[in-house]
Order: C-alpha cells, then sequence, then structure tokens
C-alpha cells in the first residue's frame, strides 16, 4: 500500500490517528469529518496515497466514487437530510487543505447554513465561446 508518512489521511489509514470510521472496505475508508460542515459530515479516501483528482488512477477513483455513493446512501436513509452533496477540492486554489484525494459527503438539512459559494448568473458569451475554443482545440 502506497503511504506518506506526512499525510494526516495516510496516518489515519495506519490507525496511528484515530478517527470515526462509519464505512470500510479494502480499497477505501469513509470517516466523519472533525470540521464538519454538517452533522455527518464524512470524508472518503482511497487507502492508497494520490496526492489529488489530477494524479488519481482511474480505477482507485471509481472505488473512491463508489464508496462516496453507498456513503450518501446511508447518510440519506439513515439522517434527516434534505439532500447530500459530493465536494472534490483539488489544488490549493481550490480550498484542498490536504494533499490525499478525498471526497466530502455532506448532508444538507433543510435549515443548514450551507450557500454556493457564488451565485448562479449568465456568463458573458463571448467568454464562454473563447472558453469552448481552448478547451476542444
Amino acid at each position: 500500500m502506497a503511504q506518506d508518512p506526512d499525510c494526516i489521511f495516510c496516518k489515519i489509514v495506519a490507525g496511528e490517528l484515530p478517527s470515526l470510521v462509519v464505512a470500510e472496505d479494502e480499497d477505501t475508508v469513509a470517516f466523519l469529518d472533525v470540521n464538519p460542515a454538517t452533522p455527518g459530515h464524512t470524508v472518503v479516501i482511497p487507502k492508497d496515497h494520490h496526492r489529488d483528482l489530477l494524479t488519481i488512477d482511474d480505477e482507485t477513483l471509481a472505488r473512491t466514487t463508489a464508496a462516496a455513493r453507498r456513503v450518501a446512501a446511508t447518510i440519506t436513509e439513515r439522517l434527516d437530510v434534505v439532500g447530500v452533496n459530493l465536494l472534490n477540492n483539488c489544488g490549493a486554489g481550490a480550498w484542498q487543505t490536504v494533499f490525499h484525494f478525498h471526497v466530502h459527503v455532506v448532508p444538507r438539512y433543510a435549515e443548514d447554513p450551507l450557500r454556493l459559494p457564488w451565485i448562479p448568473a449568465p456568463g458573458d458569451r463571448d467568454e464562454i465561446t473563447a472558453t469552448h475554443a481552448a478547451l476542444t482545440a
């Protein structure tokens, strides 16, 4: 198993740091976030160390997201939620603070304080067209 001795999530996998595990299989572990956005906020990680979304292999990514979906289903079934957000932050500029690939499973409640970090509004059509050209060139 590939591990990073300085990674807090690798230390959780190795049993060197405590965690409240809610689900685990051969490849992944899911535990409650110690800085939860809402009650039940869970972090799902691969047991092998992968820095982020851009470095994780497709098979491990698929197993980790499947585990996140199972956790979301459990949360939906057992907690009084109105929805669930799955969130991955890739890179410091996107708020990644632990550099071990992970998916946040965030239960949503009718009166929780969370809001989108942006207000959806129509974009500039020329900018959208230019971005499309850059992505499809």
